[in-house]
């Protein structure tokens, strides 16, 4: 498979990094950790003049109708510059609506989403769950005109802000989705203390929403695991920036600092690690472009699957020698090192973790073996 991008692929990769550089440095994001807000409006703004939003939204809807590739592209730009907002959570939201939503849906929701005037996240996990369809608890029944759901989610990007929820739940007993106004009866909402600093997760509570029957999504379990792969092949490339970045600063920090009257970098142990944190990254994005390359192909699934657990493992990797090489410096708040390597863990394990995508890729591999 060819890993070249065209140059309106490099051309938006450039404009996502200038973005995110000029308008949204480490420094802001630091300011922007002390504040409740989960996004910044002025660079929403700017994302949505962008195109982000609507990216992979139909054309119909005022959308760029791109693919996966193109998500998985600024989904990167944004985890190298440890970026904040909804991007990848409306993303996720507006994939699940354009496959299945009805026409009267998608022409309401779709076009708010493409022109960033509203956006949206999904509220699949749930507590002490795990990140799987076996891990759905929350519970959806019929209530003549529409549904009642009640149930409890968690790590929720973003759903401070959110103007729409996708909450998936069990109705008798078949995994299925709703699109839930932020502002439901019923709906509550509470920020989580959470390991990264540099995004916002929350804490949903649904108890007796009542949801119109035209908000429910035409969805069983097979498309609620197609999202799955498709919201993990965006995690697996927040975390390749993510890691990609945390090289530069190993490799800027090792080359400045000098130990012996020589710079730490040339020293043989040291060229080694930076080595294999270079392994680990070309491999994760290796991994992360096939993955979204194949997004329509027939091992879309496994290709997911590898992506997911493969960075997964790298993160941990990396982290652990960009903190190794960068010593008790590394993990000082005045330090950057320590806002990636927060980052790096906590997408090791959003969309689930390596255990969840190794036991699911064994189990495909066991269904289909002549296909390998």
């Amino acid at each position: 498979m060819n890993f070249e991008l065209s140059d309106e692929q490099t051309m938006l990769c450039a404009a996502s990094r200038d973005l995110l550089s000029d308008r949204a440095p480490i420094e802001t994001l630091r300011t922007w950790m002390e504040r409740d807000e989960d996004v910044d409006p002025q660079l929403w703004r700017l994302t949505a003049e962008l195109g982000w939003p609507g990216l992979a939204l139909p054309e119909e809807y005022g959308g760029a109708g791109q693919g996966l590739v193109e998500l998985t592209l600024v989904a990167e730009e944004i985890g190298r510059g440890l970026g904040r907002g909804p991007f990848v959570s409306t993303a996720v939201v507006g994939a699940a609506i354009a496959a299945a939503g009805a026409p009267a849906l998608r022409a309401e929701v779709l076009p708010a989403l493409a022109e960033g005037s509203g956006w949206a996240t999904w509220a699949f996990a749930e507590p002490r769950a795990p990140w799987t369809l076996d891990g759905l608890q929350a519970e959806a029944r019929g209530n003549g005109d529409g549904f009642i759901l009640d149930g409890v989610k968690t790590a929720v990007q973003d759903a401070g802000g959110a103007r729409w929820l996708l909450v998936t739940a069990r109705h008798e007993g078949v995994p299925t989705s709703f699109l839930v106004d932020r502002d439901s009866a019923g709906v509550t909402v509470r920020r989580q203390q959470v390991l990264d600093l540099t995004r916002a997760f929350y804490e949903v509570r649904l108890e007796q929403v009542h949801v119109p029957a035209e908000r429910r999504l035409e969805v069983g379990a097979a498309e609620v695991q197609w999202l799955l792969d498709y919201a993990s092949v965006l995690r697996c490339a927040d975390a390749l920036g993510v890691m990609a970045r945390m090289l530069e600063l190993t490799v800027e920090y090792t080359g400045a600092r000098v130990q012996f009257g020589r710079p730490i970098g040339t020293f043989q142990a040291v060229k080694h690690a930076c080595a294999d944190m270079a392994m680990f990254v070309h491999g994760a994005r290796a991994a992360t472009y096939y993955a979204a390359m194949a997004a329509d192909a027939d091992d879309a699934t496994r290709a997911a699957c590898v992506a997911a657990s493969y960075t997964s493992s790298a993160a941990g990797e990396v982290t652990a020698r960009a903190l190794q090489l960068h010593g008790g410096i590394g993990f000082t708040w005045e330090h950057d090192l320590h806002l990636y390597l927060r980052r790096a863990e906590t997408d090791a394990v959003l969309y689930g973790g390596v255990t969840v995508h190794r036991d699911r890729l064994c189990t495909l591999l066991q269904q289909s073996p002549a296909s390998v």
